[in-house]
This record gives C-alpha cells, sequence and structure tokens, in this order.
C-alpha cells in the first residue's frame, strides 16, 4: 500500500508498505543482479550504507543457479540473507539488450542464453513463475522494452502486446500467489508503461494499464539512447495519467542529476547500475561531482573520497590508498568505492526526502545541480 505523505506541485514524498518492510520513497534500489551486488558487497553491507530495497535480475538467476534451486533453498531472501525489500525486474529488458538472440512472438520470446546458447523460451506466465519461486516482494510484469529509435507502426504493435502480456502476467500472479506452497503469498506485481518517444501512445498506455488496478507502475524503455530532454518530456507526459495513489518508477535511470529531474516530475523509485559499475573502475560520486581515483594527481592526496562522507571507505581510508590498490590490482579497491557509490545514492535520497519535508527540495536541487555541472 502507497501512503502519499507530502506532495508538493508534481513532488512526492510517500511510504510503500510491503510484506517486507516499509519503503519510504523517493528510493533508489541497489542493483544486485544475481543477489549480489558486484563488487563483493554483502547483504550486511548493504545494510551498513542503508540499503531499503535490493533489485535482483529474473533471467540471470534463472539460469544460475536456476529459480527452482532458489526456491528450494527458501526463495532469495533467505538464500541471499536480506530481510528487507526485493524487487526482481521481468526479464523483459534481456529480449531488449539481447537482440541478435531472440525471437518475439504472441505467446512470448525464445531466447538462446547468453551462457551456453541453450535455448530458452519467456513469456508472461514463466516470468510470474519464476519470480514467484524467488519469492521477491515486488515482481515486474513481462514486456518489451522497445529500441529507440523505432517506427510508429512497430511501437504501436509491441505496447498492444505488452498490454495482452501484462493481463496475462496479472492472471498467472493470482494463480500463483494463492497456491499453499508459494514462497511469498503476498507478492506484488508492477506494470510497465512503454510507448518509445511517442507521448500520444504513452499516454494512452498508461491510461489502460491504470485501470488494473496493479500495485505500482513503472515507467520503461527509457535511458536506452535517447536525450535527457526526451527522456524528461516522457515523464512530464506520462505521470499525470499513472495512478497517484501507487508509486511510480522510473526503470533503469540513472546519473543523480537524472534522479534529482525525475523526483521533481513525481517518480518515487529508481534503479541504476551506474554507481556500482563506475566504482568498479575508480569513478566515484562526491558533492563536487565525479571524479577519478586512477588520476595521478590522486596519488598523494590524503583526504578521503568524500569529504565528511560517513561511508565505511570515507571513515577509513585516502584516496591515495584507495588508489595505490586499484594499480596493485586488489580487489578491496572495487569494494571500497562501490561502498562509497551506494552510500552516496542512498544517503542522496535520504537528503531528497528531508528536503521534500522540509519544503527545500527545489533549493537543495538547484544546489546540486550548479555544484555538479560546474565541477563536469
Amino acid at each position: 500500500m502507497y501512503k502519499l505523505l507530502k506532495k508538493s506541485g508534481k513532488i512526492r514524498r510517500g511510504e510503500f508498505t510491503t510484506p517486507h518492510g516499509v519503503i519510504q520513497t523517493p528510493v533508489f534500489m541497489n542493483v544486485g543482479t544475481l543477489g549480489a551486488i558486484k563488487g563483493a558487497v554483502s547483504s550486511m553491507d548493504l545494510k551498513e550504507i542503508n540499503c531499503q530495497v535490493e533489485l535482483s535480475n529474473t533471467y540471470h538467476l534463472h539460469l544460475r543457479p536456476g529459480d527452482k534451486i532458489v526456491r528450494q533453498m527458501g526463495g532469495l531472501h533467505k538464500f541471499m540473507n536480506w530481510d528487507r525489500p526485493i524487487l526482481t525486474d521481468s526479464g523483459g529488458f534481456q529480449v531488449f539488450s539481447l537482440s541478435q538472440m531472440r525471437k518475439i512472438k504472441e505467446e512470448g520470446v525464445y531466447f538462446s542464453s547468453h551462457i551456453d546458447g541453450k535455448k530458452i523460451f519467456m513469456g508472461p506466465e514463466e516470468s510470474m513463475q519464476i519470480q514467484s519461486n524467488l519469492g521477491s516482494t515486488i515482481a515486474m510484469a513481462f514486456d518489451e522494452c522497445i529500441p529507440n529509435p523505432s517506427s510508429r507502426e512497430y511501437v504501436e504493435q509491441s505496447v498492444e502486446r505488452t498490454t495482452r502480456w501484462l493481463e496475462r502476467c496479472k492472471i498467472e500472479m493470482d494463480r500463483l500467489n494463492s497456491l499453499e506452497d508459494t514462497v511469498n503469498k503476498k507478492q506484488m506485481l508492477f506494470g510497465i508503461n512503454q510507448g518509445g518517444t511517442y507521448d500520444d501512445i504513452r499516454i494512452e498506455h498508461a491510461k489502460t494499464i491504470s485501470k488494473m488496478n496493479l500495485d505500482g507502475y513503472a515507467i520503461g524503455g527509457l535511458a536506452v539512447g535517447e536525450t535527457h530532454e526526451e527522456m524528461y518530456r516522457i515523464i512530464d507526459s506520462v505521470v499525470p495519467y499513472l495512478p497517484q495513489n501507487k508509486p511510480i518508477y522510473l526503470m533503469g535511470v540513472g546519473t543523480p542529476s537524472n534522479i534529482l529531474e525525475a523526483v521533481s516530475r513525481g517518480v518515487d523509485f529508481f534503479d541504476c547500475v551506474l554507481p556500482a559499475r563506475n566504482g568498479r573502475h575508480g569513478h566515484v560520486f562526491t558533492k563536487d561531482g565525479k571524479i577519478n581515483l586512477m588520476n595521478a594527481k590522486y596519488e598523494t592526496d590524503g583526504s578521503p573520497i568524500d569529504e565528511g562522507c560517513q561511508c565505511p571507505a570515507c571513515k577509513h581510508y585516502t584516496r591515495a590508498y584507495i588508489r595505490h590498490l586499484f594499480k596493485a590490482k586488489e580487489m578491496l579497491a572495487m569494494r571500497l568505492c562501490v561502498l562509497h557509490n551506494l552510500y552516496f545514492y542512498n544517503n542522496m535520497m535520504q537528503e531528497i526526502r528531508d528536503a521534500i519535508d522540509g519544503d527545500y527540495f527545489d533549493d537543495y536541487k538547484n544546489e546540486k545541480l550548479n555544484a555538479w555541472s560546474s565541477n563536469s
């Protein structure tokens, strides 16, 4: 259940009650594709850096270790030792990213595994069954993430099919939740809005799926090649047509600036591989913008990554030491930078929530955007 605590223009501050705890929104979900954050970050670490929601990947967990094995081990929460909410994506994005290895039909998608080439079929029912085996808090509907740009005719056909798939997902999810031996009988379902960069198709699709009374709604198919201006225009167009009493999730976005802009347009949930991926390569976020610890000027820099930051890396180590670890190819370098970046994102979301609560979000947003742009 989503409770709107405060609204200022389009900006929303809420809390979302789930079977695995209450999520304070706006929130950033930390991406652990295979049930772990890349960079040797554990579920215990996630608690220390104030992660509220962990996100895992349906397609990848289906391939290994296999969703049936995860189910046998008591579900993903028990398997990875995490008692807070988990969102699993549906595998739909893999339809997009594995475009050379798949065939889309009405019944679903035929894949070749990126690991061993084995033939795989995934449709709405299969995606729901896999996510039910994982026992995640929130399951995402199976959709097609449309390449950008795509012809209007293709987008219209794809969106209509995504709607039919969503109806099938809902029926299957209801069936699975009613079974006696289901891992999580209160599993929630979020639908996904698609439509490429066509505002009118997006709006019509938003109206259609809003009638289905789902637990939440996502805006998918963005951050896949369109400009930031196009993305913001789509968010502006779509958000007013999604239910205002349900959480709104912008999938796969993004940079700290993207998040601030999307919060100001009414978005509640975010996820992105960016902070962890950047961290693994020594690119770290600070209050003054992003820096690359590989640069020679940090070789004798005795300051923390970000002055005043309370993450485990900044409290104990210097830029010089972490740079040395990267040069020496020590795994600890990646771990410390990933921890820092995820803490930075989680802490930023706390600051955003505080700013909305305190009626100073616009000032906070402008101050941050100015600091980051002047140092980029």
